[in-house]
């Protein structure tokens, strides 16, 4: 049996418009408001499992949409020369960098950095 709350999807429709619709509204409901810079609550840790003993910085704990994640990854490899991605949540930037992240995000407004991990 299914719950009342559960949505009903379409299985086929051919008003486009209806299903546009649908498509942002569940677009919407995903999406996650970027919390400020200084209520943001992050984890910046040096990492090298898995990684060929090659070292990454990690910054965890951000809480918002992946764009905004992705433009504050910009900024930090720009600041530290150094290359990086964003995967699953998480900021990682190459090689031991982990003073130097801490360093720019507390006078980036980002006042709960803290530095884990060893």
């Amino acid at each position: 049996m299914k719950n009342k709350d559960e949505k009903k999807l379409i299985v086929y429709s051919t008003d486009a418009e209806r299903l546009r619709k649908m498509e942002e509204e569940a677009a919407a409901e995903e999406r996650v408001d970027t919390l400020a810079a200084d209520k943001q609550n992050l984890r910046v840790s040096r990492d090298s499992k898995q990684r060929g003993g090659k070292e990454v910085t990690i910054i965890r704990g951000f809480v918002g949409e992946e764009d905004d994640l992705t433009d504050l990854a910009k900024r930090l490899k720009t600041a530290c020369s150094v290359g990086g991605a964003v995967k699953d949540g998480e900021a990682i930037l190459q090689g031991n960098q982990v003073e130097k992240v801490v360093a720019l995000l507390l006078s980036w407004g980002y006042g709960k950095t803290k530095k884990s991990g060893g």
